[in-house]
């Protein structure tokens, strides 16, 4: 029989109060969505997808690895990687996988973590049930199929690749201010107490792994965020209590954050600039294109290898969103030339960074290729931040929930 309600939820602020006696998270979301995560893994059975959590800081001495700390002792089998070899790793992963537990984990995705490709590789394909990893056994003369489903936690300075933080519940530590105190963590003395909280939330969970896994929970957001916080919602909801809307706040708060602090990757950084290095301009030759791009101090694009960036570089980012160079007829000096039409780049700016309403801005007059356009000139607009939030530092009281 299922556990009651009420008891999962119990077992849920016990998690918490562990959690808030020895570390000072960020905001309380963060703190909800890490003990949702850290009960989650106790079901892994029962998830189609295995949400990745990054736990990030600018420098040390922000509580990272305390963080790893407490989710080791809690969480459902913990592995953990530091100096592991790829095989040993891969080996240890079955259809009731452990949980892998990686610190420092800047130094797998660094310049100089050549060696770390297939850490690298299971950490990506892990996230999603059914995707093994394909390996030639000589002496059996045989391709094996070895999973990588698996939770995983990863702390480290810094952010994550893209490939990483996009499948993940990811919590920024800081480092903590004036008044805000926590326990000190002894192994030995604090970590059975834990491990005991632990069994219970396996108990509790796997007694109704059937019911978790055929579980559907509305969730407030799509596609892979959606996949990512399902087994969180889904263990909220079989609590019951204050717990099933905490969840869903989590969700919007980390996920909001996630949006306002995350880096861009570069082809959809350049197609935002490309917005406002138009202007109303209905087409720009391509050196002209290029010249407003590099004129912003703040861009990347004067430095973007040794020339900075070249036509052929702009073509190649450009032509992944299906946007090509064509040949128009613009007044003298410039003739026909090379160049950009701005309607090209209407489709991919709505599907990849739309911008705030501003009427009249995204709609100059149209033209084709052929066309004689006016001068492409004036000063160009002024560019607004993509990426301008602030955060706001919470700490919880040792103790409580």
């Amino acid at each position: 029989m299922p556990a009651p309600d009420n008891h999962g939820a119990t077992l849920l602020d016990a998690l918490l109060t562990a959690l808030t006696r020895y570390v000072i998270l960020p905001t309380p979301e963060a703190a909800h969505a890490v003990a949702l995560w850290i009960a989650a893994t106790h079901a892994q059975p029962a998830w189609a997808h295995a949400p990745r959590l990054v736990i990030r800081a600018p420098e040390k001495r922000c509580g990272k690895s305390r963080l790893l700390d407490v989710v080791e002792a809690t969480c459902h089998e913990p592995f953990i990687t530091v100096n592991s070899t790829p095989a040993a790793v891969y080996r240890s992963i079955s259809d009731d996988p452990p949980t892998m537990l990686v610190d420092e984990a800047d130094t797998i995705f660094g310049p100089k973590a050549d060696g770390n490709e297939d850490l690298r590789g299971l950490l990506n394909a892990g996230h999603q049930r059914n995707r093994p990893a394909k390996r030639y056994d000589a002496n059996t003369n045989r391709v094996e199929s070895i999973p990588t489903f698996a939770m995983a936690a990863l702390a480290g300075i810094g952010a994550m690749p893209d490939t990483i933080e996009d499948r993940a519940v990811v919590v920024r530590m800081r480092r903590r201010g004036p008044g805000e105190t926590v326990a000190p963590y002894r192994h030995r003395r604090d970590r059975p107490p834990l491990r005991q909280l632990a069994a219970d939330l396996s108990a509790w969970l796997r007694a109704d792994l059937a019911t978790l896994e055929a579980a559907e929970p509305a969730m407030p957001v799509e596609d892979r965020a959606a996949d990512t916080w399902e087994p969180l919602v889904a263990v909220a909801d079989h609590a019951g209590g204050h717990w099933p809307d905490r969840a869903r706040a989590a969700i919007l708060a980390l996920t909001a954050e996630a949006d306002e602090s995350g880096q861009p990757s570069p082809r959809v950084r350049l197609l935002a600039d490309c917005r406002p290095a138009f202007g109303t301009d209905a087409a720009l030759p391509t050196a002209t294109l290029l010249d407003r791009l590099k004129a912003d101090p703040e861009a990347p694009w004067a430095d973007y290898g040794p020339a900075g960036l070249t036509a052929m570089k702009l073509g190649a980012l450009l032509r992944e969103y299906d946007i090509r160079s064509t040949t128009i007829r613009f007044p003298p000096p410039i003739g026909q030339a090379k160049g950009y039409l701005r309607a090209d780049f209407a489709d991919a700016w709505a599907r990849y960074c739309p911008a705030p309403d501003r009427a009249g801005n995204d709609a100059p007059p149209a033209a084709e290729a052929g066309d004689v356009l006016p001068f492409p000139g004036g000063s160009r607009p002024s560019r607004t931040s993509l990426n301008s939030a602030g955060q706001t530092r919470y700490g919880l009281p040792p103790g409580t929930a």
